[in-house]
């Protein structure tokens, strides 16, 4: 199982949203590129950047921090927040994003979905699955888009998609334990690599993540910045060191 450190990105600072919410935003550095040194520093297998203005406004704001990071660091970064054109998809991997993060656009137009994959390959792209009660939400988490998981996740897979990211958005930045039924069923039902994200709080719960058999990786968020698990932590632990 991979580990994500996730640097959400709000006007230049590095923040953390609870439950994807503007309102309960919470600034932990005005350095993007010391954090994700740092994450490197300390083993993470990756960084997981969200553009959250380019998620609210639809168009990606952070290119040239994900640049400055993509120069300044040899871990693999995949980025998400308002990619919803093939110009701007292709933007941030011109701007050194090993992995796009799309999500809105794929709901409103899978056909986007083809294009892009034929356009840079599945392997490049990650599909966004951010649910609440089984419902997917789009446009930064504030409109229900109609569709169920398991009728979405079909989709994906027959239209391009390398691999999945699952967000239950009512755990995401809470720090109470992620979705691991939710996760689970997920892995269960779909061919695609699944990252798991949202309430990670503690090594315990990356040890039930770990026992999910097939799950590709985790992301971390809150649960770094407040120091509640470091990544060097999770590597030594009996029986996982090997598997990241």
């Amino acid at each position: 199982m991979k580990i994500y450190a996730a640097i959400d990105l709000y006007k230049g600072q590095v923040v953390r949203l609870r439950q994807g919410k503007l309102e309960a935003l919470t600034v932990y550095s005005s350095d993007p590129l010391q954090t994700a040194q740092l994450w490197q520093a300390q083993g993470a297998d990756g960084l997981h950047i969200v553009d959250l203005e380019g998620a609210f406004e639809g168009k990606p704001k952070q290119l040239l921090i994900l640049e400055k990071i993509a120069k300044c660091t040899h871990l693999p970064i995949q980025y998400g927040g308002g990619l919803r054109t093939e110009k701007d998809v292709f933007k941030a991997i011109e701007s050194g994003a090993q992995r796009v993060v799309i999500g809105s656009r794929l709901l409103s137009d899978p056909s986007f979905l083809e294009k892009i994959s034929g356009a840079v390959g599945s392997e490049r792209i990650v599909a966004a699955i951010d649910a609440k009660d089984g419902q997917i939400l789009v446009e930064g988490w504030t409109k229900e888009s109609g569709y169920r998981i398991e009728t979405f996740v079909k989709i994906l897979e027959k239209s391009g998609a390398g691999f999945v990211l699952y967000t239950n958005v009512m755990t995401d930045g809470t720090l109470e334990g992620p979705d691991i039924e939710g996760t689970q069923k997920l892995v269960q039902n779909s061919s695609l690599p699944v990252f798991a994200s949202g309430g990670i709080g503690c090594l315990r719960d990356v040890e039930e993540l770990q026992k999910i058999k097939g799950l590709y990786g985790a992301v971390l968020g809150k649960s770094l910045y407040e120091k509640k698990i470091s990544i060097q932590t999770i590597k030594n632990m009996s029986g996982l060191g090997s598997s990241f």
